[in-house]
């Protein structure tokens, strides 16, 4: 899991500093969101050609990482 999260960059040059991968302008939240909206990982390859497999696997692993942390939502 740690290789597929050395492609997720934090760079403030790079869309404010938002999650992306390999410095590329591809926001984890882009690919979230479009997994999230019912969009296959071939799909998305198919629309964002610069994109990789694993790519897509590391926005899964930095989001399950990410849902690891210590939440601050209020629970029922």
């Amino acid at each position: 899991m740690e290789n597929l999260l050395n492609r997720i960059t934090l760079n403030p040059e790079i869309c404010h500093g938002k999650p992306t991968i390999r410095n590329k302008r591809y926001t984890v939240e882009l690919i979230l969101d479009l997994l999230s909206a019912g969009m296959t990982e071939s799909e998305i390859l198919k629309d964002y050609p610069a994109l990789e497999n694993e790519d897509i696997k590391a926005c899964l692993a930095y989001a399950s990482k990410i849902t690891k942390s210590k939440s601050y939502f209020k629970t029922a």
